[in-house]
């Protein structure tokens, strides 16, 4: 679990911009420019929530030293998604880190690039009305696409359907902690211990 706390923390500092006090005592560099081109959507990706999910985890996904598929993944959201990172300080206040997506890239490009990261959904709890959907998306992460888990956490993601595709709206996020275990609702049934 230090490999996998380590690699969290590390990530969540990339993808925050520090706290006031931080900004005062050590100004951070700007993370570098990425360019991320306007690219139309492919047809599997937006077509219906399953192809979308698809996506949502493929485009960050990749071993060390490939580019992740970011003009892709702009495809999926809405032109002014907010992205939510909720963690915990040490004294156990939530804090929540909101970014656009061009933030989000490069902010997180980086360490992604370098270290290699895989993210695979392995539960989904749809809930859909008309022309909306909210997804609860349970998510693994590993270093290496073979590599055992690093972390876990949910993915709630907000979407709709404007007749021709479907689109992101928000995308929030948390990772199970010791304090914040996933649900055995939210794991698929072979990570939900049987009662006797």
């Amino acid at each position: 679990m230090k490999t996998a706390f380590a690699f969290l923390l590390t990530l969540f500092i990339c993808f925050s911009e520090g706290s006031p006090s931080q900004a005062q005592n050590s100004p951070k560099p700007a993370p570098q420019r990425v360019d991320v081109p306007d690219i139309a959507p492919r047809p599997e990706d937006v077509s219906s929530i399953d192809g979308i999910m698809k996506a949502y985890y493929e485009v960050i996904s990749g071993p060390a030293g490939q580019p992740r598929q970011w003009a892709r993944d702009r495809t999926l959201y809405i032109p002014e998604i907010r992205f939510v990172m909720l963690s915990e300080s040490k004294t156990g206040q939530a804090i929540a880190q909101i970014a656009s997506h061009q933030q989000f890239v490069e902010r997180s490009n980086p360490m992604l690039v370098k270290d290699g990261f895989y993210e695979q959904e392995i539960h989904r709890v749809t809930q859909k009305f008309g022309y909306i959907a909210h997804v609860f998306s349970t998510y693994e992460t590993r270093l290496k696409a073979d590599g055992p888990p690093i972390g876990r956490g949910i993915n709630s993601l907000e979407l709709f359907y404007d007749g021709k595709r479907w689109w992101i709206a928000s995308a929030i996020w948390d990772d199970e902690r010791p304090d914040n275990l996933l649900p055995a609702e939210y794991l698929p049934e072979a990570s939900v211990p049987q009662t006797k």
